[in-house]
């Protein structure tokens, strides 16, 4: 598997501390902009990027990570950009890993072989694709393994104990539990709850557990960091590119800054969380 994920993964247990994992819609609102976003990442405090892959149809997204893939896409970005994008990023920073999320659609068409060479030449070290579920395994998550690149699933709610083995199986990298059911960009749920779910999760795996859905502040990073190794936030970040945007939908002199800022302050959340470090 990629060192890079693992390495940041043992060095933030080290630290006593979950991971801030961000994501944000590659190409969003325009490639120049949302490389200067994706640089800024890493100085405001993210441990992980999620960079997202843009496509027509994505159906487990809420309406703002929706309207961020219209914007990229209406921008002229494609895959291949994406892939670009990552590529560029990694000029200026070696260390942090770097996980595509998005739908199996445009790697098919793309060509899994040529995909999976491509990201790991651009220095992609995980794959999240919402919509291929364990038993299509030996379309891309099997290949990617191969390849050295993680596979990251998705747990949920109704992921039961019976079911959670499956889902498993051949993840890497992390465990995402989504923390509700529904689409991305829904409310903060009960913390207590996400506790409860990660320890179950724990049960059946060593990977770290990382839980996204409906985190928007500093102090929600806080409440899920408690139990969970690293907290997700997408839909906030994309909400910020959205505000921070001119009239006709172009970014402003404060787009990348607005960013910045918002996650310094999730950042802050998640540091002070404390995770109490395994012994």
């Amino acid at each position: 598997m990629t060192a890079r994920m693992d390495k940041r993964f043992a060095a933030l247990k080290a630290e006593g501390r979950p991971a801030l994992v961000t994501y944000f819609m590659g190409g969003d609102p325009d490639y120049d902009t949302s490389l200067g976003i994706m640089k800024a990442l890493p100085e405001a405090g993210a441990d992980v990027i999620e960079l997202g892959m843009p496509f027509s149809d994505p159906m487990a997204d809420g309406p703002a990570i929706q309207l961020a893939g219209q914007r990229a896409l209406k921008a002229g970005q494609t895959l291949k950009k994406t892939l670009q994008l990552a590529a560029d990023f990694r000029k200026i920073d070696a260390d942090t890993p770097i996980v595509l999320m998005g739908y199996y659609n445009p790697i098919y068409i793309y060509g899994v072989e040529k995909f999976l060479d491509d990201a790991l030449a651009a220095g992609i070290d995980g794959l999240i694709v919402v919509d291929l579920p364990p038993e299509m395994d030996d379309e891309l998550c099997i290949p990617a393994i191969r390849k050295g690149i993680n596979f990251i699933r998705l747990a949920t709610p109704t992921t039961d104990n019976k079911r959670l083995p499956t889902v498993l199986k051949n993840t890497s990298g992390f465990v995402y539990y989504v923390s509700m059911n529904g689409i991305t960009g829904s409310a903060l749920p009960d913390p207590s709850l996400v506790s409860g779910a990660v320890e179950r999760i724990k049960q059946h795996t060593e990977l770290p557990v990382c839980v996204g859905f409906g985190v928007k502040t500093a102090e929600h990073a806080k409440l899920i960091g408690a139990s969970a190794d690293g907290v997700v936030v997408g839909t906030a970040i994309v909400n910020q590119i959205a505000t921070s945007l001119t009239k006709d939908g172009k970014a402003s002199a404060d787009t990348i800054q607005a960013v910045a800022t918002l996650v310094r302050g999730l950042s802050t959340g998640t540091r002070s969380a404390r995770l109490v470090a395994a012994e």
